[in-house]
């Protein structure tokens, strides 16, 4: 059931300015989107670089809202409750904020450079076992994503899974200071967004501003990498996982095995990138009192979301879709990932974004990496792909290059020898998706 808020908790949580009441007895949801507006809901209008959400009022209250926030003292008669705030983000934020401390489940928040989204999937899928949990919906990671979330609660909500993405320094930070999590997790520092930050050291700081709202009592999980444990300042409990602790017993495209602390565990996908990203949902299923029978049976139940390790037959062809985001790191892993796993191995890989100046060079790193793989066949899609070939082809390796999806499809469609695996990995940027539905439609 959705928490309802009445006028006197508004005004606690945000410090609004009562411009019209309707009562004290009366109880409201928060809505910031006139396209899913109910009765009973107060609009809060949020501003963005292209829109404005005080233009929508009247159409929010056309649509049955009771009232609505305002940052310009904008008032409409057939408006039931209008409140005065001074900025609607912000706003948002310390409603999710009381909402959070008003429910109070246990609140883990998770953020990394890759891996973050599957994280919190697995340990969603483990913590889901025992408790009524809530998470972040697909990626919606933001600011905004994480109000979207606590507004998602129920009053008996027992856990909320936040997950946090990150552009600038102070992001992270941001959310925490409102999230107050119980559990502070970073599942890795890299070279995602590099181009914005300029280096892993300022990833490292940013990512680790997740421990500012991390309560004293609370417990810091991670990968045991030393960028992390050098930027990290928090005097409580901490929790550094490693696949270093792991023996593999099993593996192929849709299945690994694996023991970790005495103990199997099975997940539904390869990679022993996934297996690393499994140990923080063992680790937090531990630490929340979760059975071993239940932490093995929500890793085993854990699936991808879309374009994450996503197997599909396509006529002849069975396609690996994992293009649902890409930097130098998860691009290493999953591509030797699926090499080691099948026989005359095609990649199709594309641009990854967000590198900054050294664009180029990352794309060079990743090529120097897989070159030293063989029997593969690459094929790179896009200008800084390219760059992933110069040194593939110095050892000789199989590669060719495309200007579009359109056109890479198309060699795939006339060479049906090329192999029957085929791997797709890239920046989302790059519709990956297209390259299936034309080798589907046989295009064009």
């Amino acid at each position: 059931m959705i928490i309802y808020m009445r006028e006197d908790e508004i005004i606690k949580a945000c410090g609004a300015k009562l411009l019209k009441s309707a009562g004290n007895d009366r109880e409201y949801s928060i809505s910031t989107d006139t396209r899913t507006i109910k009765n009973n809901d107060l609009y809060l209008p949020l501003k963005g670089a292209n829109f404005d959400g005080e233009n929508f009022i009247q159409e929010a209250l056309n649509k049955g809202a009771s009232g609505y926030f305002t940052a310009k003292n904008t008032v409409f008669e057939n408006a039931k409750c209008i409140f005065k705030v001074d900025n609607a983000l912000k706003a948002y934020l310390q409603l999710a904020g009381y909402l959070r401390e008003k429910v109070n489940p246990k609140t883990i928040m998770i953020t990394g450079s890759s891996g973050k989204t599957t994280v919190k999937e697995m340990v969603y899928s483990v913590v889901s076992q025992k408790y009524k949990t809530v998470k972040t919906f697909l990626n919606h990671n933001n600011e905004i994503g994480f109000c979207q979330t606590v507004f998602e609660m129920s009053d008996d909500t027992e856990v909320l899974i936040v997950e946090a993405g990150m552009r600038g320094f102070g992001e992270i930070e941001l959310i925490s200071k409102y999230a107050k999590p119980d559990f502070a997790v970073i599942t890795n520092v890299g070279t995602a967004h590099i181009g914005r930050l300029g280096s892993e050291e300022n990833i490292a700081k940013a990512k680790c501003e997740i421990s500012k709202g991390l309560k004293e009592n609370g417990t810091f999980v991670a990968l045991n990498q030393k960028l992390i444990k050098d930027n990290i300042h928090f005097s409580g409990e901490k929790i550094f996982y490693s696949l270093n602790n792991v023996k593999i017993i099993d593996k192929s495209n849709s299945c690994t095995k694996f023991i970790y602390k005495n103990k199997e565990y099975e997940l539904s996908v390869s990679g022993d990138f996934n297996v690393e990203n499994s140990l923080c949902a063992i680790e937090i299923g531990e630490k929340l009192n979760i059975p071993y029978e239940m932490i093995r049976e929500g890793l085993k139940l854990y699936r991808p979301i879309e374009k994450r390790w996503e197997i599909e037959k396509v006529g002849s062809f069975k396609i690996i879709n994992d293009s649902y985001n890409a930097n130098p790191d998860s691009m290493k892993a999953a591509v030797k990932t699926f090499i080691e796993l099948n026989e005359n191995p095609v990649v199709i890989l594309g641009d990854m974004g967000e590198l900054g100046d050294n664009a180029e060079l990352y794309h060079r790193e990743v090529g120097k990496y897989l070159s030293k793989f063989k029997n593969v066949k690459f094929l790179l899609v896009g200008g800084l792909a390219g760059e992933i070939g110069v040194e593939l082809e110095k050892t000789g390796c199989f590669v060719k290059y495309f200007d579009s999806n359109k056109d890479v499809s198309c060699y795939i469609l006339a060479n049906s020898n090329l192999g029957n695996t085929i791997f797709l990995k890239a920046s989302r940027s790059m519709k990956f998706e297209e390259i299936i539905e034309n080798i589907k439609r046989g295009i064009i």
